[in-house]
């Protein structure tokens, strides 16, 4: 299926880029974000040891998620109010 990945703030500085599209075989969140870290490189950023938020077409969720075709996923550091 062809998703939308974007990414934010650190994650954008990390990977050198705001967006990318990709075909994937994932069923969840959390397949896709395998997928990722399987490419190595630049995106080490998303390793499970790093604290990295996920949204579903703009609505926070985790990685038993699931997705569906041409779905928007989007990964970004945690961020703080004050």
């Amino acid at each position: 299926m062809k998703l939308k990945i974007r990414y934010f703030a650190s994650l954008r500085e990390a990977i050198g880029f705001s967006q990318e599209e990709l075909e994937s075989a994932a069923v969840t969140v959390g397949e896709v974000r395998d997928e990722l870290l399987a490419k190595g490189g630049v995106y080490v950023c998303l390793e499970r040891t790093r604290s990295v938020r996920m949204a579903l077409n703009q609505v926070m969720v985790n990685e038993d998620a699931k997705i569906q075709d041409n779905s928007e996923l989007a990964f970004f550091p945690p961020v703080t109010g004050g």
